[in-house]
Order: C-alpha cells, then structure tokens, then sequence
C-alpha cells in the first residue's frame, strides 16, 4: 500500500474589486490567534500557544461549565438560587457587590460574570456547583483537558492572578468556539450592554467589551485586564455568513485593545472571501480498489466545501487528493478514504475530507483472480527489467 496524490488545478472567478494588497496583521499583542469559524482557516497565529496569565478572559470556562450545568444538570437552572460565601463577598476588583444575605439566580450570575466580570459571581457559582473554589478549579482542569485545551491550568474561578493560572491564546479561542457552537441559546449573554444587580453598581454596570455597537457584527465574549496579563480581548464578530473569533493578550492599554479588536475585524473580513469549492455529492478523483467487487470507487465531497482565499488573489489555487491506496475492500458509502488538500498563497492548507461514493464488498473469486494475476503479472515485469 502506498501514499497516492493526485494535483488539480482550481480556476476562480478573478476579483474585479480594487483590493489592497494583503499584509500580514501586525499587532502590538504579546500572543494572538484569529481564526475564521465558518471554514476552519486560521488566519493570525502569534505566539498563540504560549500559556500567559489570562486575568478575566478565564471567566469563560467558568461560564461554559455554568451553560453545561444548565444543559446537564437537573438540578440547575436560571431561575435556581445560590448563596453567598464570606470568600465570595470579599473577592476585590470587579464585583458584582454581593454580601452574605443575597441569593442571587443563575441569570443573575452570568449578567454578573458576563456584562459586569464580577469576580465576586464567579466564587458564588464555583461553589454553588462544586462546594469549594478549590474543588470546582480541579473540574476546570479535568474539563479543560477534555475539550482540547492543552496549554491551560486554572487556580480558581475568576482569573485572579495565582502563577499557576495560565491560558493559551488558541485555548481562549477553542473555548470561545465551544461556547458559540455548543449554547447558542445562551450566547446573548455576550451581547448585553449594561446591567447592574440591584443599582448597586451603576458605575461597573456596562459591558467591557469596546466592540460592541460598533456595527462591524461584534457580538461576544469577554476582556481581561490586570498589571500582569496586560489588557486582552476574547472576541467574535460575524459579517454575512462567516464568524470570526479573536484572541488578544498583553496589550498596553485599553485604548489598544479597543483599536487592535477593531483592526482585527475588519482586517479578517475584508482581506478575505469565502469560495464555494465543492457540492456534496460531487466526484473529485477516483480511486483503485484491492479485493472489491469493482476495480476502482469515485472519492466525492460529503457536503457542500467552502475554502478562504485571500481577496485579491482569487485565481489560481491547486489541490492534491491524497489517501493510501489501493483502497482495500470492504468499503461502505459514504465512508471518509481520502483527503483534498488545498493549497493557496499566505494561508495554511485546508483539508477536505472526501468519502467513498459506492459499497464495495469484498470479491469473490474472480476479484482474487483478477487481483492474482495483476500481482504475478508485477513480479513478472519486475523479473525481466532486472534481466538488463
């Protein structure tokens, strides 16, 4: 069995817009990841899998394990009521200014967490779901692993600042992906642009977020800030039907942040477009086949495949399909066989997987035969050539 590539030629319509040319993005972040949700293209990667302290972008997972709560947990939801801990009333910084007599609602507690980063609301749910701070910080370290973020250790709730307490930007970038794709029934949350529990903190009462209702399509997720980690944004923004998410850490100033989130923005949308590139159902190359009832099985797209290119270079791009081949029998339609592999100028490659578009059983005798004699028939040659 052998590695088998087959290179095509993609021709696409040429863009008649007047484009700039494309530049990298540069940023004044320490670590930066920019990915595009809607085809899988990683656009920015700096430094992106170095764990850095995160300050209150960690407030995600916090929220994420709170949405799995709601979703699993019989015993949770919005309108349950958790108390308050002395610990929880004497967190500093942002809080939602909570004392020992309050019970606040779950949705209280992510407008809290959310629009008004309470550190106060974070030790509330970590101890109304796990008994302890300490207990529900172990959970994030199992849950974390789980979903794939392998450059993340948390020591409490709420992001305050412990040299354990470290995040990646692309595990920032993977958890926010998971709260958009996993809850979008609670992603307004991210939204909101101000609330405040009981006028008790009109001054802390707007979401930090500098995007919002800028009308570039940001819609989400949470800024960090402390003298350590620096300023940061977690972002998300969708224009037509593509959705970017952002990461930004280590940033001078809020004002940075605000300028840096807004370039992203418009950098990933305008710098590149969306192309359809393959239907579901249709033939990219064909494959030969060892031992099946047929001699050779069509490799076609399961679904409609798009690919980001860059916008002022929207001609030329070339594709290898890619699988081990011959393709040995038994196979089932639809099962995944080979790869296309997408090539394109200043972007990583994209990988489309692409199925089998037939059953083939495992033949009988002629198959055998057949197959027999086309291995002899090898030997055979290979045999006479070493003869010269």
């Amino acid at each position: 069995m052998i590695r088998l590539l087959l290179t095509l030629v993609f021709l696409l319509p040429a863009c008649t817009a007047a484009v700039p040319a494309r530049a990298e993005f540069e940023t004044q972040a320490t670590s930066a990841y920019v990915v595009d949700l809607t085809t899988g293209t990683v656009l920015l990667n700096k430094n992106a899998d170095i764990p850095l302290p995160p300050a209150s972008m960690s407030k995600l997972m916090t929220v994420y394990m709170l949405f799995e709560a709601l979703r699993d947990n019989p015993n949770v939801s919005l309108d349950t009521r958790f108390g308050v801990s002395t610990k929880a009333r004497e967190m500093g910084g942002s809080t939602m200014f909570l004392n020992e007599r309050d019970r606040p609602t779950v949705d209280e507690l992510l407008h809290g967490i959310i629009v008004q980063s309470g550190n106060d609301a974070t030790v509330v749910v970590a101890e109304g779901l796990a008994g302890t701070e300490d207990a529900f910080a172990r959970l994030m370290n199992q849950r974390a692993q789980d979903l794939g973020m392998t450059q993340s250790t948390f020591a409490n709730a709420s992001g305050w600042p412990n040299p354990i307490h470290r995040m990646s930007t692309h595990d920032l970038a993977v958890l926010a992906t998971h709260i958009i794709e996993d809850f979008p029934e609670y992603y307004g949350y991210f939204s909101i642009p101000e609330w405040d529990f009981d006028g008790r903190a009109p001054q802390n009462r707007f979401n930090r977020n500098p995007l919002l209702g800028l009308g570039i399509g940001a819609d989400g997720l949470k800024t960090g800030h402390t003298s350590e980690a620096g300023y940061g944004l977690v972002g998300s923004a969708m224009q037509g039907d593509r959705r970017i998410v952002f990461v930004m850490s280590g940033l001078p100033s809020a004002e940075s942040r605000a300028e840096e989130g807004e370039r992203i923005v418009s950098w990933a949308f305008r710098q590149f477009v969306k192309t359809d590139l393959l239907e579901k159902g249709q033939k990219v190359a064909a494959a030969p086949v060892w031992m099946g009832d047929v001699q050779e099985i069509g490799l076609v797209a399961p679904e409609d495949a798009s690919v980001l290119v860059p916008a002022i270079n929207l001609g030329e791009m070339t594709a290898t399909v890619e699988f081990t081949g011959p393709l040995e029998a038994p196979i089932a339609a639809g099962e995944p066989v080979a790869d296309l592999v997408v090539r394109r100028e200043g972007l990583p490659d994209a990988h489309i997987p692409l199925v089998s578009d037939r059953d083939v059983i495992r033949g009988g005798f002629v198959p055998r035969v057949r197959t027999a004699t086309n291995v002899l028939a090898q030997k055979l040659i290979g045999q006479v050539q070493g003869l010269f």
